[in-house]
């Protein structure tokens, strides 16, 4: 029998079990992959914690992964046994040795993509690509400011910006992370532990403000996001790995500047087939060409998933992260 990490209930790193598990065969539309890596992304750690309710439990957690599919079920024609695979997005699953999934969620991996490489930059690189180009179409005009800046998504998210054309303003939380997104392209970096982001934000772009703000942080900077965008610019929320955004007056968005903003999630975007293939293309094109540089930091076996959600809670990681069956 294979192995998967489930959780039989919500709460800490400690309810992450490494156990058998039986993924079953492939029922029609579906497919059976066998892992070659996984990806770790803090919407897991939602998910381990009840924030995000999982559809039932026991559960296997985690919504990214590469491999190679090893049987298919009836009516899938466009995926044979033998492909080289990735994915990103519900349903939930992918901590597993082997598992079974909806074959229409796969995309067919180029020769030049490891499934070390797919699997850290699926669900991290997608987003990235709905964020520069779905809710806020960056250009080589745009001035952006991007929270957690040499964190997964934030990675990838400047390196594209940057390819092209535009200006990135970064927070960071240590020198280090600072060296690490000015790597990746960002033209200003901002410790924010010690500066005021929304003056040096405002210094910088010469109290204009930025035209989108893109925050996974959450409630430690949702409500100063607002004052560094300039009027009519966009707040982009897509996580918050600091808490929950409270109840907001949507007058307030009147009162700075007629803004903008959008809570949009990897789902919605990519919910049609086309829309999917569309994404992981305009992901593959930048990732072949070298604009996008993957950096894969932190390398954990599957089996120790809780110390790799340890380490991500308490800011011990950079880049991108993956499980290794």
């Amino acid at each position: 029998m294979t192995k998967a990490i489930v959780m039989h209930a919500t709460g800490g790193p400690e309810v992450l079990s490494w156990e058998g598990f039986d993924p079953g065969r492939p029922g029609p539309g579906e497919a059976l992959v066998r892992h070659e890596a996984v990806g770790l992304n803090f919407i897991d750690v939602y998910h381990r914690t009840g924030l995000y309710p999982v559809a039932a439990l026991p559960a296997v957690p985690g919504l990214e992964g590469a491999g190679v599919i090893q049987e298919l079920g009836e009516g899938v024609a466009d995926l044979a046994v033998g492909d080289r695979v990735a994915y990103a997005g519900v349903p939930m699953g992918a901590y597993a040795e082997v598992r079974r999934i909806p074959a229409h969620r796969l995309v067919k991996l180029p020769d030049a993509i490891t499934a070390r490489q797919a699997a850290s930059m699926m669900l991290q690189g997608m987003t990235a690509r709905y964020l520069i180009k779905g809710c806020y179409k960056v250009t080589p005009q745009s001035t952006i400011l991007v929270h957690a800046a040499s964190g997964g998504v934030g990675t990838i998210l400047t390196q594209w910006a940057r390819h092209i054309g535009a200006t990135v303003i970064g927070t960071v939380g240590s020198e280090e992370k600072a060296a690490a997104a000015r790597e990746n392209g960002c033209d200003h970096t901002i410790l924010y532990r010690e500066r005021d982001f929304v003056a040096d934000v405002r210094e910088i772009t010469g109290g204009r403000g930025v035209d989108a703000v893109y925050d996974s942080v959450g409630q430690a900077t949702f409500l100063k996001s607002l004052d560094c965008l300039r009027p009519m610019g966009i707040l982009v929320s897509f996580g918050q790995s600091s808490g929950s955004v409270g109840p907001l007056d949507v007058g307030l968005l009147a009162a700075k500047g007629s803004l903008f903003l959008t809570r949009p999630s990897l789902m919605e975007y990519t919910r049609k087939r086309e829309d999917l293939l569309a994404h992981a293309r305009d992901l593959f094109e930048v990732v072949e060409n070298g604009a996008v540089r993957l950096r894969i930091r932190q390398e954990y076996p599957l089996r120790e998933a809780a110390r790799a959600h340890t380490d991500l809670e308490a800011r011990k990681t950079s880049g991108s992260s993956v499980l290794i069956p």
